[in-house]
């Protein structure tokens, strides 16, 4: 099939971008996705790929009863393409999903360059084309469309510094300080899968790993005594930071903080953080240690392990030297040093309308972290959303937005719905405070936290099916047959 002008043209091609591009493909739209890339690459992306992960290959917990878990759950029924393609590329990760990333990012983009509706043009962008238009180009916008956006959407203030952790070889961690396990010993579904048998060590130094892989669990720990733990958080206090520039106030996103700025709040906040040891029993003591860092695999191979939590603005020479005080990794390999990068986004309930149009342009439409979300798939579902408000409307049939009861719902209203006047609007990701309260029931008590989350969950569930049922012919056919 060829084509000259396309119907939608989409502007990106990372989660939301990807994810937009191929609903709009599937319900028969001629699209050209624009991507940058390899032409010019942000400080965070390393691959032509699209669809790359830079901050973590974790797109975390896959447990239902969990935010992020309940939304990808409702992608996966809207037939999501993005975590069709994490949960073929899934390597082991405990209860949450994460993926070989560049296998992820090469069946993203194989998908998208193949489909006979979509047009993968590599070149930048620096005016906006006529007719409809997704800008889902992340919050590393530059040139042209960062000015539009920084200039004439949100000011100069709206952004927030993001950091990346730091990955190191597996065969640089030593095997004698360090055990694998999953924390309370729960495993990922990968599990199952993974090629290197218990105990067979020829298979594992052949993965690059050193020693057995999961069934033991899916992440290498890596604990510090009381001692130890004390002397690293006084060696990342002092240590020396990449700081911003002069004019630009450092303001971080506070799911995403960096392990310095988690140091500076008290000296057991990294513990209680992501140095945490509760549920991880170190097999030589038969005890939790006072702290642990956990590395999680990067690749399908375990030759390569992610410091999980550890995002970071430490320079690059003290990363070596202060994460080396970490017993394991005293002799580690650093194949990504941790970094930091400023993300821009809109005032979304301010500027767009309620199918994430700008106000002042309705053909141009945003998506992704642009519009103040924050992770992954998070950006997957608003990319989802946005393209099926714009088949939509392009077929004459408004689409409901998705009930408030669901996180996509939850997630929907937080960029599009009305705020209270002078309340200042911030990234977030998937949470339960994204939902409306649950119901009382008069004469019972007032539930625990756990069943409220079970009733959320089961309520978000119930209303789902309803309204993908109700909206299936604006829909991609995956989407109908997950209703």
């Amino acid at each position: 099939m060829t084509w000259d002008q396309p119907e939608v043209t989409v502007v990106g091609g990372g989660m939301a971008g990807s994810e937009a591009a191929w609903q709009l493909a599937e319900r028969g739209l001629r699209v050209a996705l624009i991507e940058q890339k390899p032409a010019e690459l942000s400080p965070a992306h390393q691959s032509p790929l699209c669809g790359e992960l830079v901050c973590s290959n974790s797109l975390r917990s896959d447990d239902v009863g969990a935010p992020a878990g309940l939304l990808k759950d409702e992608l996966r029924r809207c037939g999501s393409m993005v975590i069709a393609c994490a949960d073929a590329h899934r390597v082991p990760a405990g209860g949450a999903l994460a993926v070989e990333r560049f296998g992820f990012g090469r069946a993203i983009t194989t998908r998208l360059a193949l489909h006979p509706n979509v047009r993968l043009e590599r070149r930048r962008l620096d005016a906006l084309p006529a007719g409809d238009v997704i800008l889902a180009t992340g919050p590393l916008t530059g040139g042209p469309l960062g000015e539009v956006i920084r200039r004439e959407l949100g000011g100069d203030r709206m952004y927030f510094y993001d950091a990346i952790a730091p990955i190191v070889a597996a065969e640089t961690i030593d095997p004698e300080r360090s055990w694998r396990a999953s924390r309370w010993n729960k495993e990922s579904p990968a599990s199952a899968h993974d090629p290197v048998a218990p105990g067979d060590a020829r298979a594992a130094a052949a993965a690059g790993d050193g020693e057995a892989a999961a069934p033991d669990g899916d992440y290498v720990n890596c604990p510090l005594d009381r001692d130890q733990y004390v002397a690293f958080v006084e060696a990342v206090r002092a240590g020396r930071k990449v700081t911003p520039h002069d004019f630009e106030e450092p303001r971080y996103f506070e799911s995403c903080l960096p392990i310095e700025v988690m140091a500076d709040r008290g000296l057991d906040v990294l513990r209680y953080g992501p140095m945490r040891p509760v549920g991880l029993t170190d097999p030589r003591t038969g005890r939790w240690p006072h702290a642990v860092v956990q590395l999680r695999p990067e690749n399908r191979y375990l030759t390569a392990y992610n410091l999980v939590g550890f995002q970071t603005r430490l320079a690059y020479p003290e990363q070596q030297r202060i994460f080396a005080m970490i017993p394991a990794l005293a002799g580690a390999e650093f194949l990504r040093y941790g970094s930091i990068h400023r993300n821009t986004y809109v005032d979304a309930p301010r500027l767009l309308g309620p199918e994430l149009e700008l106000r002042t342009r309705p053909g141009l439409r945003f998506a992704g972290l642009l519009t103040g979300v924050e992770g992954y798939i998070e950006s997957c579902a608003m990319g989802l959303l946005c393209a099926w408000f714009v088949a939509a409307r392009r077929g004459g049939a408004p689409l409901p937005p998705p009930p408030p009861t669901t996180m996509l719902g939850g997630l929907y209203l937080h960029v599009a719905g009305a705020r209270e006047p002078g309340a200042p609007y911030a990234p977030t990701n998937v949470n339960f405070g994204l939902l409306p309260p649950l119901p009382e029931e008069p004469g019972r008590r007032r539930p625990d936290k756990a069943e409220r989350k079970r009733r959320h969950v089961e309520r978000a569930r119930g209303d789902l099916g309803p309204w993908l049922a109700s909206v299936c012919h604006h829909v991609a056919p995956q989407a109908r047959a997950g209703a």
